[in-house]
């Protein structure tokens, strides 16, 4: 496989993890342990990380849903997931410089295919590890989808659908301790991978 700039970045954070390798990495990951081999959904789909690369519904994974998941690994920590109540983005530590990008790539991505989205809302639910918002945080959303992109966090977009006086707007917060399991910036990623898998599901790229 010729190597991408993203693959020497995902070996280059499997050498740091495989180098000293946490006994405990199965539980800070959510994972099962296989020998060297961990497995845990992402994005939807089975991974398994091993010393050798990455792989994703069974395919060797060299691109960046690779290199956020690389980080995931990196950063592992003890502690469960904690989804209530979510933040929104600004709320992460360090967050000001990638704001823009976020709301960009996360959350105006989605925003043409509100519609299509509300539509296939229970797939993508399903797809995604995930289901409906509660009521206590999805608030006056028209409709709500809770998703698990890697076990220990989680993200759930509130949509609302366009009318007459106003276009269809999306908010995607995040789980409240989302920062203890990644970086800000990698986090951000994770936003906009999650919202193109939403439209690789709905099937617009």
């Amino acid at each position: 496989m010729a190597e991408t700039s993203y693959r020497r970045i995902i070996l280059g954070n499997l050498d740091r993890i495989y180098m000293r390798l946490p006994k405990d990495l199965a539980g800070k990951l959510n994972a099962a342990r296989h020998g060297d081999d961990f497995h845990f959904e992402a994005f939807g789909e089975r991974c398994r990380i091993h010393p050798d690369g990455l792989c994703l519904g069974g395919m060797e994974e060299d691109g960046p849903r690779g290199v956020v998941i690389s980080l995931y690994a990196l950063h592992a920590a003890e502690g469960a997931i904690r989804d209530d109540p979510p933040i929104a983005f600004r709320e992460l530590p360090g967050s000001a410089p990638y704001v823009g990008a976020f709301k960009s790539r996360t959350e105006k991505v989605l925003m043409p295919f509100v519609p299509e989205i509300a539509e296939a809302r229970e797939r993508i639910a399903s797809a995604l590890s995930g289901g409906p918002a509660p009521a206590s945080v999805s608030g006056p959303a028209d409709f709500s989808i809770r998703v698990r992109p890697l076990p220990k966090v989680s993200l759930t977009y509130l949509f609302f659908m366009p009318d007459e006086d106003f276009p269809a707007s999306v908010t995607c917060l995040y789980s409240a301790n989302a920062h203890r399991f990644m970086p800000t910036d990698a986090l951000a990623d994770l936003g906009e991978y999650t919202s193109r898998r939403i439209l690789e599901l709905i099937g617009i790229i």
